[in-house]
């Protein structure tokens, strides 16, 4: 069956965005969690470590991810756990704990690449670098004596979050380096890779036209939201890896670090790698992009606040350019503040279906090409409301019985146009409460 046709009665999300899990964690994670604690507390360390390793496993439409796979006998346990390029195998008995992922051969490493990974180390906190007779490693080692399912969870995060991290910068950054034990990573197909391809290169065109229509004088913060909307973009719905995903991260990191830097020459900066993307050849860019299963969140879960305040001071922005009658940047802005914040916050799966919910309906097309559902007629300008406000509804009702101050807000929504309807969502997630009753 074409892949295109299995969504053709269906709205289910099977195409992973952005770079967090696009999974649902275990339905008994917190059970497990607790038998862990106890379990170590009573120094029962293989049943400890089966119920923590077991609370990792994620699910997409309640099957699991197999992101982790547990083995058993009676005097050792043995895990594989995945996370996009790294795979770590270990190994677990009732004295110790060890982990390990193989990086690269190490007859495959020059002088260049020895010395990032020696750097790397003093970077860690809980693994290190080693290399055997073969490979180039990341280990983790522990003693169990004192262990409990909080002191095991971030040693094994590191080495999963660092691993991949690795593995993803050596591809980029040392391009003839062959990279090993990742035949568990998926190719995508490639009819899926041209309808990125073909978008990724109509946003830069949209943007090049748009950069055209900016005030001559004055328009340094305009083309920053076009920039750099348009990276929070590739970034989230082509979910590029390698030299894509590793470039778009330096680009973006310097421009919110560099403060001695003016608008005017960051914006220079991100304008040339645009400009790099814009020629890019088919071919090289599939190279960019793979399946992979995830175990951890790459970035620590944000109060709530904060995103609050991101979306108040957004909101600001754009009156701002409203009354000064800068219109054309306005809908770029409500695009950009759903990117900005699922690129650099760590959501909450509501508010993170949420930012997605409205990311679907601002951008039809594409999702429409991808096999989904439109949300939103941009040639009529008509919403699919019915359909909106449903996902909504689910969305918050799913969520209700930890939260249940939680108020779904589909009737509160104003589709009387696109600026309208971004407006009215951003206010109502102004107006999230997430306490625990």
């Amino acid at each position: 069956m074409n892949w295109l046709n299995f969504f053709e009665h269906k709205t289910v999300l099977h195409h992973p965005f952005g770079k967090g899990i696009n999974a649902n964690i275990s339905p008994n994670e917190e059970e497990l969690f607790n038998k862990s604690y106890k379990a170590f507390e009573n120094k029962n360390i293989l049943d400890a470590y089966e119920y923590f390793l077991n609370s990792l496993e994620n699910f997409t439409d309640e099957v699991s991810n197999h992101n982790i796979i547990v083995e058993r006998t009676d005097n050792e346990l043995k895990f594989k756990l995945f996370q996009g390029t790294a795979k770590i195998v270990g190994k677990i008995t009732k004295e110790h704990f060890y982990a390990e992922v193989i990086l690269i051969k190490k007859s495959d490493a020059n002088v260049a690449l020895k010395r990032y990974i020696l750097e790397r180390n003093y970077q860690l906190t809980y693994s290190h670098y080693f290399s055997d007779n073969e490979y180039i490693k990341l280990k983790l080692f522990h003693d169990n004596i004192t262990m409990s399912p909080q002191k095991i969870f971030f040693p094994i995060r590191e080495i999963a979050l660092n691993s991949d991290f690795d593995k993803e910068h050596i591809k980029s950054e040392f391009s003839d380096t062959h990279l090993n034990d990742i035949e568990h990573i998926k190719m995508i197909d490639e009819d899926e890779l041209k309808i990125k391809f073909k978008y990724m290169k109509l946003w830069i065109e949209e943007l090049d036209v748009k950069v055209l229509t900016l005030p001559s004088n004055d328009n340094s913060g305009m083309q920053a939201f076009l920039y750099l909307n348009l990276l929070f973009k590739i970034d989230y719905l082509l979910v590029p890896r390698f030299n894509i995903y590793q470039k778009i991260n330096k680009k973006l990191l310097a421009y919110f670090s560099e403060e001695n830097n003016t608008i005017e020459a960051k914006n220079e900066e991100l304008k040339r790698y645009v400009d790099e993307l814009k020629i890019i050849e088919f071919d090289d860019f599939k190279q960019n992009f793979y399946n992979s299963e995830y175990t951890f969140n790459s970035i620590e879960k944000t109060a709530y606040d904060d995103i609050i305040n991101f979306i108040s001071e957004s909101l600001n922005k754009i009156r701002w350019y409203k009354n000064n009658r800068y219109n054309q940047i306005i809908p770029t802005i409500y695009n950009y503040v759903a990117f900005y914040s699922l690129y650099n916050y760590g959501l909450n799966k509501v508010t993170k279906d949420l930012f997605h919910l409205l990311v679907e309906v601002q951008n039809p097309l594409f999702f429409q090409e991808l096999g989904y559902k439109p949300l939103y007629d941009s040639e009529k300008e008509i919403f699919a409301k019915k359909e909106i406000k449903s996902k909504v509804i689910d969305i918050i009702e799913d969520a209700q019985e930890r939260f249940q101050a939680l108020l779904e807000f589909s009737d509160e929504l104003n589709f009387n146009s696109m600026n309208e309807f971004s407006n009215s969502f951003y206010l109502q997630l102004q107006n999230l409460n997430f306490e625990e009753i």
